[in-house]
This record gives C-alpha cells, structure tokens and sequence, in this order.
C-alpha cells in the first residue's frame, strides 16, 4: 500500500515538475506566446468592433427614373427615407448606372420605366425593377426589402383610395385582411454580430491551441529537447505523467483565455449573452480539454511547425461551415458531417450558441455535452499513444547516439594508447 502511495505522489511530483517546464518554455518561446495569449485577446476585439454594426446602414443605391411622375418622385422620395438605403446618384440612363455599379461606388439600380405612372392611372400593374450587387449579401438585403416596403406601403395607399371605405379600421382591413407579426427569436437585434460571432470566438479557442501546442511540440523537436531530456530525466518516465502534466499548462492558460472570450467581450460589444455561468464552465471544461488533446495529438502527427499553421489556416473556414451554424445543418453532405464528428470545435460551437443565445441549459445540450466527452477520452488515448512512440523512438536514438559517442570514445582511448 505504501509503495502504491509512493508511486502515487511520484507521478503527481513528476506531473507537476513538467507543468512547471512547459509553462515556463510558453513564456519564453515568442511564437507560442503568440497564440496563447496575444492572438486569443486581440482577436475577438477585432472580429467584434468590425461586426459592431450589427446591420447595414445607408447602403448607396442608383435611380434611373425614365417616367419622372409625381409617383416614382414619391416611391424615390420614400426609399430615400429609409435608414438602410440612400439614394446617392441619379442617372439619365441604364449604361451610366451600371458603371457606376461596377466602380463600386453603387450597390444597386432602381429603374423606373417610361410609362410607371401612365400604367397606374389606368388601373393596370406597374413595375420597378432592382437590380443589386450580389457580392455583400447584407447590401442585397437592405436593398430589396426596403424596396418591398416602399411598394407595400404605395399599395396599401392606393387600395385606401380606391376602396371607399368610411373608417380607418375598414381601411386597415383591405389593406391588410391577413396580419403578420414578425418577431426575431434568439437574436433580437437582428444583426449579423450576434448571428456570426459566437461560433467564430468558439473556433477561436480550438485553432489558436492548435497553433500554440503544435509550435511549441514543433519548437521541441527542432531543439531536440526530447532526444536530450526525455531519456535522461526521471520525470519523463511515464506517458500519463508527460500527457496531464502539458495539457495542464495548457488548460490552466486556456480556462482564463476562455473566460475572457465567453463572458468579457460578448459584454464589451452589446451582444447576447444569457448563458449561466455556471453552465458554461460545465461546457468549458470538456471542451478545452477535447481541444488540448486534439492539439496534443496533431502536433505529434505533424512533423513541422510550418506545417500546423498551414493547416490551422486552411481549415479555418471549412471549420465554421461545418459547425452548422453559418451554414444549415441540414444542408451540410453526410460525408462532411461525418467528417465534422472529428472536430471538437463542431459541438463546441452548437453548444455555445444555444447556451449563449437561446437561454438553454446543460440538459438541452446534453447530445453536444456528451460528444466532448467522447472526443476527450478518445483523443486523451490516442494522444498517450503517440506520445509512447514517440518516446520509445527518442529513447531509441538516444542509446544509438551514447553508443556512437562511447565508440568514438573507446577509438580515441585505443589511439592514445598506441
């Protein structure tokens, strides 16, 4: 029983002792401290001031009026009102218009044909037509439904005239026979800050551990300081002790990191924010620790450092669509939601977002919740693995070169001797 305590307070010695190492070479590697600390600061500062807006706001817009009538001045007038469009030029024809559009110093075109009126008087259907820049969606957006908005409030208008009506309430009825109440659910504001950047600051906390434990695994053996420490130092005997004693150093780090990330900035910038906080370390906690792993495991994978940024960069993107939030869920392949199950950032940012943004509980997330745990087991052992060959071939290289070197010794003592 004793030695089995002693072994016990051995290995926490030992697993403490490497916290202490790799803290200290986080601090004093440059890149590493990089995205440890810089990046998952400034980052969310800089995604968040740029989606601070929210909405777009006066979104500039040609008219090429060719009916000049008392209603297109009107539909003009009206559409100019609106906080999300501006009229800013007026152009005699469609070809001046365009190249306006195309300098981008436009969005859209509304075009108003030579008989809009003419047609209105005589009771027939008239038309506007709008053109947008599809490349900014938010521009296409505020450009069409204020257009919409415009041409409902002038129908409603002109059916009020054309109705006879003798109250305002029968006006209202012809207008309006079916009323449609349109409440924003999850995301009040209606902007697209609070609609992108939760999932975006999750991902943030995977790819910037990625980045950090695959330099700082990268730096390691660039250094050999596995060939020269691992065999010699007593502390590194033992995979369970190596494996919990890094990811402590990283989980330490990271639990501040994600406090801030979660809790400080979403407050800084006016977004939602109802998660517990209670409940959002109960997600925290798996998390982290299915990203450490997960790093853990890539850095030995990986052979380069060069190569874990190449690789963070490219899937960044591809990430963020596979979480389902950006993107349907439902419209996302099988085979890339199968792959997507490999990533802890997929149910990460899931889980958040309905935390954060829909009020939900642990128990509403529990499919998510129980996945991270999966990934942490199986990504815990898979990383224990690697790391014992890692350390058998470091061992392996370490008896070569003490036998090259006790070689090269015995030669030059033979040489002496003669």
């Amino acid at each position: 029983m004793s030695t089995f305590l002693n072994r016990i307070i051995e290995g926490v010695h030992d697993m403490c002792y490497i916290w202490a190492k790799e803290m200290k070479s986080v601090f004093q590697d440059e890149g590493v401290l990089l995205f440890f600390i810089v990046v998952p600061l400034v980052y969310p500062l800089l995604y968040s001031w740029i989606y601070n807006n929210e909405v777009v706001r006066e979104v500039p817009v040609v008219v090429v009026d060719m009916s000049n009538s008392q209603q297109s001045r009107q539909f003009i007038r009206l559409y100019d009102a609106s906080p999300d469009t501006k009229v800013a030029y007026r152009c005699n024809d469609m070809e001046e218009a365009q190249d306006l559009v195309e300098k981008q110093v436009a969005h859209g075109i509304l075009y108003f044909p030579p008989d809009f009126e003419n047609r209105l008087l005589r009771m027939e259907q008239s038309h506007v037509s709008v053109y947008c820049d599809m490349s900014l969606m938010l521009a296409y957006k505020a450009i069409y439904s204020t257009a919409t908005a415009v041409s409902q409030r002038m129908n409603a208008a002109m059916q009020v005239q054309l109705s006879g009506n003798y109250t305002n309430r029968e006006d209202e009825i012809s207008t309006q026979p079916l009323a449609v109440e349109e409440v924003q659910i999850f995301n009040p504001t209606g902007g697209y800050g609070n609609f992108i950047l939760p999932p975006v600051l999750i991902l943030i906390l995977q790819q910037t551990l990625l980045l950090g434990i695959g330099l700082s695994a990268g730096t390691a053996r660039e250094n050999n300081r596995y060939q020269d420490l691992v065999p010699i130092s007593r502390h590194y005997n033992g995979i369970f002790r190596i494996v919990l004693g890094k990811s402590l150093c990283y989980f330490m780090l990271y639990l501040v990191m994600a406090a801030y990330i979660c809790l400080v900035v979403p407050r800084l910038f006016h977004f939602t924010s109802l998660a517990n906080v209670y409940e959002l370390i109960g997600l925290m906690i798996p998390y982290l620790l299915a990203c450490i792993f997960f790093g853990m495991f890539v850095s030995c994978v990986v052979r380069y450092r060069e190569n874990v940024i190449l690789i963070v960069v490219f899937t960044s993107l591809p990430l963020l669509f596979l979480t389902g939030v950006s993107w349907p869920q439902s419209a996302i392949p099988r085979a890339w939601q199968g792959i997507s199950w490999l990533f802890p950032s997929t149910f990460g940012c899931r889980a958040f977002v309905r935390l954060n943004a829909m009020d939900a509980t642990l128990y509403d997330i529990r499919h998510e919740y129980q996945i991270l745990w999966i990934q942490v087991v199986i990504y815990f052992f898979a990383t224990c693995l690697v790391y014992r060959y890692q350390l058998i071939n470091t061992r392996r290289h370490a008896h070569e070169r003490l036998k090259e070197m006790k070689a090269h010794v015995n030669a030059a003592k033979r040489k002496i001797n003669k």
